[in-house]
């Protein structure tokens, strides 16, 4: 669990502006459960995927994904990864290999989402802050996931089922 708890270069966790998050969504959470989720619909709803809003801002880490808020689905992942390790919740990153239209035509895209460690029921859960928009709804459940993507393995798409603890 110690991998899933460390601060990296990507999920800069000890910057002061997610520090500064963080306290802001402990104060508001009844407890680690409403952290995980606030935490969640805040990377979701708060912070638009780049793609989605067509800017040229490049997010590399999770503290820049807070301070431009934005970024692509990986440094995205990287900041829910920040807020839930800096509250002590061990959180990672899992991937998944998608066509980029109804057939492979367009290639394949790498996406990214997060893994998290919920204590009180001794299980890692799959979370995907992507975004929503039009034909994508993710949203934060303990029973079962409900990612931004659904796997067309017709097509070739993969879902990892991974757990990274960074860039691996």
């Amino acid at each position: 669990m110690e991998d899933y708890l460390m601060e990296t270069p990507s999920i800069d966790y000890m910057n002061p502006l997610i520090q500064d998050k963080v306290r802001e969504l402990r104060d508001k959470s009844g407890d680690t459960l409403d952290y995980i989720k606030r935490s969640y619909l805040f990377v979701r709803d708060e912070i638009p995927h780049s793609g989605d809003i067509e800017t040229n801002i490049v997010s590399k880490t999770a503290s820049d994904v807070l301070k431009n808020k934005t970024g692509i689905c990986w440094t995205k992942s990287c900041l829910l990864a920040a807020l839930l390790r800096a509250d002590g919740i061990p959180s990672g990153i899992s991937y998944q290999l998608l066509t980029r239209a109804d057939d492979a035509s367009e290639g394949y895209m790498i996406h990214a989402l997060n893994t998290g460690y919920i204590k009180d029921l001794d299980k890692w859960i799959r979370l995907d802050a992507r975004g929503n928009k039009e034909n994508i709804n993710a949203y934060f459940s303990l029973d079962e996931e409900h990612l931004a993507y659904t796997i067309r393995s017709e097509l070739g798409d993969l879902d990892y089922h991974d757990n990274h603890s960074d860039l691996d």
